[in-house]
């Protein structure tokens, strides 16, 4: 599903316009993002964390020239689901 259906689907079962409807889900991610780059986690009760997970430094391996190199640590962010999500979406294998 892309963010136009998104905006769609939510506006179709809300009755808002997708303008409005679209001005929010943008801000959403946006707010999302930047609280993210600032170092803290966003908690949704019953949908799941976007944190923020350290990945250590390590060492790897240019195979075409032969070398070592060093990949420093750095953050990434990630998805968790709260147990709630995951058992509605187990349930519904086909």
């Amino acid at each position: 599903m892309t963010k136009a259906e998104i905006v769609t689907e939510i506006a179709n079962k809300t009755g808002i316009e997708k303008v409005a409807v679209q001005a929010v889900v943008e801000s959403f991610m946006e707010t999302v993002k930047d609280t993210m780059v600032n170092g803290e986690n966003v908690y949704l009760r019953g949908f799941g964390s976007f944190i923020i997970k350290r990945r250590a430094e390590k060492t790897g391996r240019n195979i075409s020239k032969n070398t070592t190199i060093i990949i420093p640590a750095h953050n990434i962010p990630a998805f968790k689901p709260a147990k709630t999500f995951v058992n509605e979406v187990k349930g519904n294998v086909k």
